[in-house]
């Protein structure tokens, strides 16, 4: 959340919490065991994003900031104790690291396809900024391995042996263990000018318009020969639209958000699962955990088109979720959509993306979206460099990640 702080402009509890992370020491020299991905999207990628943002909070910098600071140093630290996971026959990481010893004894060589994937946008950031390319090389070199594992008709599948690189799960989709591969190849290539990213996502988006698309919905299929084999729709796979709009493609996405948004009046919320052949929740799948997918295309699609409907998305949303998981301290998980029943429990993304997003988009003068009119320039040990130009990228946890150059 503390990147949440800076786009809100609360500056005072910005530099408060950078101050306590800032002091402490050996966060991360800890005998657990972690998820790869999802610390690198969470940590990684959350303390890169106030590490770029601490000068325009008010924080004295280092010298030499944005390549010094200690939350770069934190960031640089935690990265390269996931590097380990990487250490396997494809490049592609087992999903758990022990932050002190590394891949577990007897880890599953089983991995997600995002949880492959979903590197470039933190470890490319990391590289530039420390000068370390092990870091973006890591990174390219998973995903293009998972690439190259594609079908004969450029379909990924679900889950695959990072070892072997044999698909363990079939089923090709854009939601639940895909999603930020497909993210991530858009957003690489935009934040690190690497168009082989933006061929690469060309390419599989020609596969999953030809074979996943249906009426504007994205069904899951069989990644050998494209028949479907679910057709659902997952609130994760709201983030699509945004994407679109990212690539330029707004009508598109527009048709799908429509969709997307008949769910959301439908039952309030979005379902994990909806079943679109019987428009209805899909069974065990009732919930909502306060995800921020379809604010964040909204707020995208926003940007590209300034049409008002997205507005009306985003108030929707907004009302919602004031209405029925407010509670006396926080918003909780809605367990069944259709009554609105709650959990006792709030998801961290709802602080680091939800909300972030929701006030973007209403906050159209916020300085994230900076068009690149204004920038500051640095004189630093290592040379000029240009920062606060806008062009920030969120990686798919909602941190803005800044571009800058030297």
């Amino acid at each position: 959340a503390l990147d949440t702080l800076a786009v809100m402009s609360n500056h005072t509890e910005f530099r408060r919490v950078y101050t306590l992370l800032s002091e402490s020491k050996n966060h991360f020299d800890a005998n657990i065991n972690v998820s790869v991905f999802e610390t690198n999207i969470r940590i990684v990628g959350g303390l890169l994003a106030a590490h770029l943002l601490a000068r325009r909070c008010g924080v004295e910098v280092e010298p030499g900031w944005p390549c010094n600071g200690p939350l770069l140093r934190m960031a640089e630290d935690v990265a390269t104790r996931l590097l380990p996971a990487f250490d396997t026959e494809t490049g592609m990481p087992f999903g758990t690291v022990n932050l002190r010893h590394g891949v577990p004894k007897g880890e599953t060589p089983i991995t997600c396809t995002a949880g492959v994937g979903t590197y470039i946008v933190e470890f490319g950031a990391l590289s530039r900024l420390t000068g370390n390319l092990i870091f973006e090389e890591t990174a390219m070199r998973a995903m293009k391995s998972l690439w190259h594992s594609k079908s004969t008709i450029g379909l990924l599948g679900n889950h695959i042996d990072v070892q072997t690189g044999k698909w363990t799960a079939t089923d090709a989709g854009i939601g639940a263990g895909v999603d930020s591969f497909f993210e991530y190849l858009v957003k690489g290539s935009s934040l690190l000018q690497r168009p082989e990213l933006m061929h690469i996502f060309k390419e599989s988006r020609s596969a999953i318009e030809q074979y996943l698309n249906h009426d504007d919905w994205y069904f899951w299929v069989n990644m050998k020969q494209g028949g479907v084999t679910m057709p659902v729709f997952q609130s994760l796979e709201a983030f699509w639209p945004g994407i679109l709009s990212l690539v330029g493609d707004t009508q598109s996405a527009m048709k799908s958000i429509h969709n997307y948004h008949q769910v959301w009046k439908q039952y309030g919320f979005l379902p994990e699962f909806y079943n679109v052949a019987q428009g209805a929740v899909s069974s065990k799948r009732e919930g909502y955990p306060l995800r921020p997918e379809l604010v964040e295309s909204a707020m995208y699609l926003y940007r590209a088109t300034k049409d008002p409907f997205l507005l009306t998305v985003g108030e929707d949303m907004l009302k919602s979720i004031e209405h029925s998981t407010r509670t006396n301290c926080g918003y909780a998980t809605v367990r069944d959509v259709r009554d609105h029943a709650l959990e006792d429990r709030m998801e961290s993304f709802f602080l680091a993306e939800t909300t972030k997003y929701l006030y973007l988009l209403f906050d159209t003068d916020n300085f994230i979206h900076n068009s690149g009119n204004t920038a500051t320039v640095l004189n630093t040990p290592y040379g000029e460099c240009i920062v606060e130009a806008g062009g920030y990228v969120f990686n798919t946890e909602a941190h803005p990640i800044g571009k800058y150059m030297k």
